[in-house]
Parts: structure tokens; sequence; C-alpha cells
């Protein structure tokens, strides 16, 4: 059942203790994807009327575990265990409807609480990840961000799924273009930054890229596969704050999106069709849930396909994609989405009580 279908339980103030991961300020300041939307989500949350404790680091939150968040650190495994380890000793002393935790290391603690934990998956649910959640089946309810993502792993703990969202309105809308294209994200080679400027080219439009290169991977593959194909009509802008963001993406004729992964969600597509900007994608991972094809955007097979959709986008209605993101990925859908995740969960948990411990039953439907 998608919880944004589920509408048991819609009533009643809810004291949600959030748990952020530690690598990023809240709301970052640059790249931070999951830091965004958790913003997002407690502050929907309080302003329908819920009681938000956010636990995390840096600036942003009401329960501290770093002073300055150890984002040279990431790929470090003991500042992610270093955090969960105080963010459960602040849950100890709170007294929360429901835990939500985004981090990795911190629902190794669910189990024992007297509040339930309900965890968003926002990487892959396969191989290892897969078996870390399976471990943690009776002591945690999933949520998927995309149908694709919990189509790989079916038999896990689903509670619901959610879609990530943005405010829509903080993304400006420009419904006349610049002859250029876009690619904005982080320099992995899951990213495809090397094919969106070879399609660009193709094209004959001129490609601006932007984002970051601080991890070891990021940093081996903008040198090796992005950096020789840089010069005329290709030009990186090295990482976009949040207001650089809005400006890029509302300004270009097009994001393109060569994805070379099945990833569960790509917030920068619905960041770039809430500026009215027509996202032009390979068909993988959410890809073709988040946009429409011929109408926001193109969703493609093949790298060879994405010239011509390049040229195309610029024939589409940039208020259409707008509408569509407001309709299906503004921030108050996703809030409504998650109340009914807690409400359903809470009530698992209640009934089993004193038996709290065993496992949320699984949503399949």
């Amino acid at each position: 059942m998608d919880a944004t279908d589920d509408k048991s339980g819609s009533s009643g103030a809810l004291h949600v203790a959030m748990v952020a991961p530690p690598w990023y300020d809240i709301p970052p300041r640059g790249y931070g994807g999951i830091e965004s939307m958790t913003a997002d989500l407690v502050l929907g949350l309080t302003r329908r009327g819920h009681r938000v404790t956010l636990i995390g680091a840096g600036d942003g939150v009401d329960l501290r575990t770093y002073e300055q968040p150890p984002s040279e650190r990431i790929g470090d495994p003991i500042p992610e265990v270093a955090h969960a380890a105080k963010a459960d000793r602040f849950l100890e002393g709170l007294r929360a409807d429901v835990i939500h935790d985004h981090s990795l290391a911190g629902p190794l603690g669910a189990r024992g609480r007297s509040a339930p934990t309900v965890v968003t998956c926002h990487g892959p649910v396969t191989g290892d990840m897969g078996e870390f959640y399976r471990a943690l089946s009776t002591t945690v309810a999933l949520v998927a961000l995309s149908w694709a993502q919990r189509a790989h792993a079916p038999d896990l703990n689903w509670a619901g799924r959610v879609h990530n969202a943005v405010a829509v309105d903080t993304f400006p809308f420009v419904d006349r273009k610049e002859d250029w294209v876009l690619w904005l994200g982080r320099f992995h080679p899951d990213k495809g930054a090397h094919l969106a400027i070879e399609a660009a080219r193709a094209a004959g439009r001129r490609i601006l890229l932007a984002g970051k290169q601080s991890e070891d991977v990021e940093r081996v593959y903008f040198e090796k596969e992005v950096k020789p194909l840089l010069g005329p009509g290709a030009e990186y802008l090295g990482e976009a704050d949040a207001g650089l963001k809005r400006e890029l993406l509302s300004r270009a004729r097009c994001l393109v999106f060569p994805l070379q992964w099945e990833e569960p969600f790509g917030m920068i597509m619905i960041e770039a069709m809430a500026c009215g900007t027509p996202v032009v994608a390979l068909k993988r991972g959410s890809v073709p849930e988040l946009v429409v094809d011929g109408v926001t955007g193109f969703v493609r097979d093949e790298p060879p396909e994405l010239p011509s959709a390049i040229e195309a986008a610029g024939e589409l209605d940039p208020a259409a994609a707008r509408a569509h993101v407001a309709r299906h990925f503004d921030v108050s859908v996703m809030v409504e989405g998650y109340e009914r995740v807690y409400r359903k969960v809470i009530s698992s948990a209640e009934v089993r009580k004193p038996r709290h411990l065993l496992p949320v039953a699984a949503d399949l439907s």
C-alpha cells in the first residue's frame, strides 16, 4: 500500500524524534540531499502542529552530535557510529511517539526502545544494504522512496512508499529558457556527467556543469572522465550552493540526467521541474516515476537517444512541469505521507504491546 493512500488514523499531534545523518548542516549550505529533505519534512510537520525534536550535526538541530559536521570524513565509519551512539543517548531522554531515522548506523539502536522506529531507505536496498535491512526487520519499519526501489527488495519490512519532495514555492519559475543545458549533481560515475557532455555536444548545445567532488571516487572520476571533455561548449562552474542551484535550474533549456544506476530517487529532477525546466534522462531507477515522458521531459533508453531529446525539450511547456511537481512532489504531499506511516507504525506497536518488538506487518499490497 502507498502511504499516501492509507487514510487510517488522521488526527492528533505527534512527537517525532527525527535523526539526521551527521555529514552536513540542516538545511545544507550546498550539497546534501538527505539533509535538505529532512529540513523540509521537519518544517512541514511542525506547521501541521506536530512536535519535532531534530537530532543531527552542526546548525539547525535541537540536539547536536557534532558542533561542526565532519563532512571531510565522509566514508570514514567512526563519525557515523559516534553520531549514532550520541543520538541514542539523546533518544533515551525523549518521550517521543515515533523515531524517524535517516542515518545509517542509527537504526542499530532501535531494539529495546519504547517508541517504534521508522527508517527511510535513502540508498540501495540490495546487496549488503539489503542484508542490513533484513537483519533489522524485527526492530524497524522501512519507507521506500519509490516503487522502483521497493521492487528491488519486496521482502523487506516496508511500511509504505513516500516520494521525496521540495518546497515548490522556493524554486523560481521561469517560462523563457536560455539555449544552454545543465548537468548538476555529484561527480560520481553513477551520475553520468561525461555522457551529459557528449549528448550536449552531439546536440550542438553548450552545457554547464556544477557539483561536488570532495570524495576520492568523485575526484578520480572528474579527473579521468570529465575534465578531458571540458573546453569550448562545456564549462565546469564548481559546486553550487542553494542560490546558484536555483538560478541554473530555472534558466537552463533542460536538465540532462544520464543516470547509470538504479537510483531510488533523484531530487535534482523534481527541483528542475519545479523551475519549469524539463528533464532529459535515461530510464533508470525512479526516473519513469518522476518524469512524465513528453510532458515534463523525455525518458530514453540509451545515451545515443539523448541529443534529439535535448532538442525536443525546448518545445515542452514549462508550466506543465511546474504543475506536475506541485501536484505530486510538494512538501505538503510528503508530510501527509509520513504522517500516515507514523500513525500506522504507532498503531501496530500499540496492538502488539507488551510484545512491541515483534515485526511491524509488512505492507506488500
